[in-house]
């Protein structure tokens, strides 16, 4: 309680005069003394106001007897929370926030489960995974009889002439034997074929999608891409990085509507494993998806629309006339690309691959257009974000990095790397030192922990997804998905940087476990650390007074039960807004 005493009445003056004419105090005492008889009396004769009674009649849900890891430092837990409208407006005690329930306070009593910040998804491609959800699903699928006939059946399932698209497909999980178009031709007659590689870094397609987009054995190689062939110089099917667009530029747009269910339909799926919030890298495409569903108030999940990096132009001209958004839907970032990735070969390393391939990736980009789109884009106060894998290709994007930052005006830039999946133990430092963000999706460190070693070898492999090591340098990571090419899955991204166990089981105590983390840095990475990433922590990423009501009910407490159990977890609500988005009844 703060009072200020602007003058001490003369009765209370007199009085303490006469009770203490044989001390002697010094007048500054005296006038300390006064203060706190005076306040006492004030306090006691009128009792006080606070926040609770002022707010008393506008909570509309007040949470109790919860478990509440609020990802605020100077408060990281309480038992209650109250919310107005849609913002936090207590976090305490359940006695306290009992003291705040009208008649018309919606109560929920949490029986000591465990509540969160609602997470954030700090690099998704929400459009296209919406559209996955009723694709044909090949991530699973584990021999080549397998993936043909998940194919077959999908194809049975749709109108000649469809295209069929998505999968995720993953040639490890059969030894590695690369999918052609024979495979699938006798199969898919009638419909074209642009099925991706679960990291979107290589697609399959078949003899009529490649027939409808003009590609034969006369096509000629592309910057940044690689087409594979046969002894014959006829192309596979198989398609690596820039050169997918030229088979994709054959795809046909898919309706408004259905990009709008799409999203829908990835925004229900998400709010089930409780995301509130996605970084979408995308397109200006998608960004029109998304303000059609902000104009119809359609939005139960918060958007950072970000946008191709070699189009920054077209964003400042948007931001120019539209600004950069709200609490619902922003943008002002631009994504851009360095390499490929480790699977398919194609990410920048600065030695060969240790495997047969050899070989030591591609730049998808040039680096003198990377360097000349960073300082563009940040020039007129953008945030530059780029996808960078190989060490090389870390190592290249810091260089632009610090170019930039020297040649520019000081400002908060917040440079992201994207992935940052094989850093060169020596650029390690250089994030913190640069205030680089480093975006990591935690699922890929056991996805692709299962191989790999096979490809960079154990030495190199030791600073691969270097969670630990990053944040011991002083970098702030900011954790994702890359969804669909991983599922949009906190507890399984958690458990996942908590433990290191590979999806097969074989690293039981963690692949390269020293680059473990604790439970509560994988949560702030999720919350506060993704909300820096897009300039939101002013108003999200933790429970605290103010920011708007985004949490997520758990069944249990993440810190009390066995890291690998984590991944096992229920989501039991999902709140964004103060408003019940996702309900687990079970």
């Amino acid at each position: 309680i703060s009072i200020k005493i602007v003058k001490e009445p003369k009765k209370f003056k007199k009085i303490f005069q006469k009770k203490n004419s044989k001390m002697k105090i010094r007048k500054k005492n005296k006038n300390f003394i006064l203060k706190i008889i005076f306040a006492t009396i004030i306090f006691f004769q009128f009792g006080c106001t606070t926040p609770l009674d002022e707010n008393k009649n506008k909570i509309s849900l007040v949470v109790i007897n919860a478990r509440i890891w609020t990802g605020d430092t100077k408060k990281p837990w309480a038992e209650a929370i109250a919310i107005s409208g849609d913002t936090i407006a207590f976090v305490g005690s359940t006695a306290d926030c009992q003291k705040l329930v009208s008649p018309a306070t919606k109560i929920i009593d949490a029986q000591r489960q465990m509540i969160t910040p609602g997470f954030i998804d700090s690099h998704v491609h929400f459009v296209d995974a919406g559209f996955g959800l009723t694709s044909v699903k090949l991530r699973d699928a584990n021999t080549k009889t397998d993936f043909i006939k998940r194919i077959a059946d999908f194809a049975k399932t749709i109108t000649s002439g469809t295209w069929i698209t998505n999968g995720d497909w993953d040639q490890t999980l059969w030894g590695g034997e690369m999918p052609t178009a024979v495979w699938i031709d006798s199969i898919t007659p009638n419909n074209p074929v642009y099925i991706s590689r679960l990291d979107g870094h290589m697609i399959l397609s078949n003899s009529l999608a490649m027939k409808i987009a003009g590609v034969n054995n006369s096509t000629k190689d592309i910057f940044g891409g690689e087409i594979s062939r046969d002894a014959k110089n006829n192309p596979t099917g198989i398609f690596k990085d820039n050169a997918m667009d030229l088979v994709y530029k054959a795809v046909p747009d898919a309706k408004e509507i259905l990009k709008d269910n799409a999203l829908q339909a990835a925004m229900n799926f998400v709010a089930s494993k409780g995301v509130t919030s996605v970084h979408n890298m995308g397109t200006f495409d998608d960004l029109e998806t998304f303000r059609r569903a902000h104009d119809q108030n359609k939005m139960i999940t918060r958007i950072y629309a970000v946008t191709p990096l070699a189009k920054w132009m077209q964003l400042h001209h948007d931001v120019t006339k539209n600004g950069k958004g709200d609490l619902w839907l922003h943008t002002g970032g631009l994504k851009g690309f360095v390499d490929g990735s480790l699977g398919a070969h194609t990410a920048r390393m600065l030695e060969p691959f240790s495997d047969a391939q050899g070989g030591t990736g591609l730049f998808i980009t040039p680096p003198d257009s990377l360097y000349a789109y960073t300082s563009g884009a940040d020039k007129l106060g953008l945030q530059v974000i780029v996808h960078a894998i190989g060490d090389k290709a870390i190592r290249t994007q810091l260089d632009i990095c610090e170019r930039v930052e020297k040649e520019n005006a000081q400002r908060d830039r917040r440079f992201r790397i994207e992935h940052a999946q094989h850093i060169s133990p020596q650029d390690i430092p250089r994030f913190a030192g640069l205030e680089v963000i480093p975006s990591m999706q935690p699922y890929h460190c056991i996805d692709d922990g299962r191989w790999a070693e096979k490809i960079i070898g154990h030495e190199r492999a030791k600073t691969t997804y270097a969670f630990r090591s990053l944040i011991n340098a002083g970098a702030k990571p900011a954790f994702g998905s890359d969804w669909a090419v991983a599922p949009p899955t906190p507890l399984e991204g958690i458990y996942a940087a908590v433990t290191r166990r590979t999806l097969d089981d074989k690293n039981p105590n963690g692949w390269i476990p020293e680059e473990k983390i604790s439970v509560e840095e994988a949560l702030n990475c999720y919350t506060m650390n993704a909300a820096r990433a897009g300039f939101e922590e002013t108003y999200k990423g933790s429970i605290e007074i103010g920011k708007v009501a985004d949490f997520v009910i758990l069944e249990k407490d993440l810190t009390k039960i066995t890291p690998e159990s984590i991944r096992d977890v229920k989501v039991k609500a999902t709140y964004v807004g103060g408003k019940c988005v996702y309900e687990n009844k079970n």
